[in-house]
């Protein structure tokens, strides 16, 4: 039995005395510790090593109060696990020397075996449920289908993903078969991660906020859909689309146990999109943990006034930026973790 399970009675929908509270990418970046191991390691080999990545993950869990643990990797580890080359280039992001523009491209790429190409993940995940000694639980994540995508069609990093976008709507049979190749790899791989014991699992749809609402039930949620009835039945599955808010109502209808938004969508909103029946997760800007902690605290404070204490996720609205301030981080989990009702 987790000691600490008040995460896992938010994904249930139970009354809370205060809502849980953990941050994405809290798993290194901002932390000290985290930055102090670049010099010795570079990003994937800190992912492909199971002592690195259970040591990261566990790196918040020390320092600061918070009630769920998020595993250290990279949603880019599934295409990489598919034979895609992808490096993390210093100033440049994730790289991808041979992008995939065409049908016979993609035809190419194999739906692996998760066990050979993956283990190395799931080695980490026994590691750090040691550490963690049942305290809190711990998250498994993927990147959506379509996100995915984007960076395999791209190739780097993009603020519009025009690449990605012209290669579906040009070739939408070539476009399908890797969104489907993808989709099953992502849902082998976080079956897997369940039957190794996290707690619940989380799908980052971080680009699908550059679709259309119209082309992201074409190219995006459908798949996402495919992942959440694939493990519904084994875990709870959150699913954050970033800039997704237009497709709220259709997620609501889905068997995800949880919904995370970004700042865009007001949480009054947000409810009302949702039918006021979904567990939500957010929603707080990260460049606001550049405010003062007396302004953070504030915020935070009425963030979960507005929300409520129940079916609520505390969060950020996307990951946190690498120059925040230890005490800025702190602040934003205080607030909530010392959150009173009025």
């Amino acid at each position: 039995m987790i000691k600490n399970d008040l995460y896992l009675k938010a994904l249930r929908g139970e009354t809370v005395e205060r809502p849980p509270v953990w941050m994405m990418r809290q798993a290194g970046r901002f932390l000290p510790e985290f930055r102090a191991m670049r010099d010795d390691y570079d990003f994937f080999t800190r992912c492909r090593t199971p002592e690195l990545a259970s040591e990261i993950t566990m790196m918040p869990i020390r320092r600061f109060p918070l009630d769920a643990a998020i595993l250290f990797s990279d949603i880019l580890v599934v295409p990489q696990a598919m034979g895609m080359d992808f490096e993390m280039r210093e100033g440049v992001g994730p790289w991808l020397e041979n992008p995939i523009r065409t049908l016979e491209d993609v035809q190419n790429i194999e739906v692996p075996d998760v066990n050979e190409t993956l283990g190395y993940v799931f080695d980490a995940i026994e590691l750090t449920l040691l550490k963690l000694d049942n305290d809190i639980p711990l998250i498994g994540f993927a990147g959506s289908p379509w996100t995915i995508l984007c960076y395999c069609v791209e190739g780097k990093g993009s603020k519009a993903w025009d690449v990605a976008k012209s290669f579906c709507f040009k070739n939408p049979e070539a476009a399908h078969l890797l969104l489907q190749k993808i989709t099953e790899t992502t849902i082998a791989y976080l079956k897997r991660k369940v039957e190794k014991g996290v707690s619940a699992v989380q799908v980052f749809d971080s680009w699908g906020g550059s679709l259309s609402p119209e082309d992201y039930q074409i190219f995006s949620w459908p798949y996402i859909n495919q992942i959440v009835e694939a493990l519904a039945p084994l875990t709870h599955v959150v699913v954050f689309g970033k800039g997704c808010w237009f497709a709220l109502e259709e997620m609501t209808l889905s068997k995800a146990s949880a919904l995370g938004v970004d700042w865009t969508v007001r949480p009054e909103l947000a409810r009302m999109l949702t039918n006021h029946t979904m567990t939500l997760q957010g929603n707080f800007d990260p460049n606001r943990l550049n405010s003062s902690p007396e302004t953070i605290t504030k915020m935070v404070t009425e963030m979960i006034n507005r929300f409520g204490k129940d079916r609520y996720i505390a969060n950020l609205g996307h990951g946190i930026l690498p120059n925040i301030p230890l005490e800025n981080a702190e602040a934003f989990i205080r607030a909530v973790v010392d959150w009173k009702p009025n």
